[in-house]
């Protein structure tokens, strides 16, 4: 059996909609996300999606991938959570912040854990993209 991947765009991942849910243990609304059935068919494939690479704390193995570079990205408020991805790397990358990358892994869809994103990639494999 070959190993199969789906290329997927940030266009995609933008069909999900937001609604203020409660979370007790912070004692503030986080956006619940209702995942539309365009990105529900993508759970637990392997995908493939490009975008800028975001080391937030490499000795914590925390990457993210974004729709825009480090300067327009989710955390400065020029997008929703729907533009970034938190990835799982199989083994540590070497990529420098903003670089364009090509990444591939497991598409896990997250609306209750809002210790992490509501996309994440798992046993992520990267390219640089020139």
């Amino acid at each position: 059996m070959g190993y199969t991947q789906t290329e997927i765009s940030w266009k995609v991942l933008s069909k999900v909609t937001f609604a203020d849910k409660y979370f007790p243990g912070y004692d503030d609304p986080f956006m619940y996300p209702t995942f539309l059935p365009e990105v529900k068919v993508l759970e637990s494939k392997t995908v493939s999606i490009t975008g800028y690479f975001l080391n937030v704390d490499p000795q914590e193995k925390v990457f993210m991938l974004s729709k825009s570079p480090m300067a327009s990205c989710f955390f400065c408020g020029a997008g929703g959570p729907e533009t970034v991805i938190e990835m799982e790397f199989l083994s540590r990358p070497d990529f420098p912040t903003d670089a364009i990358v090509k990444v591939t892994g497991k598409l896990s869809l997250n609306a209750d854990d809002v210790e992490h994103f509501n996309y994440i990639l798992t046993g992520c494999k990267g390219q640089l993209i020139e």
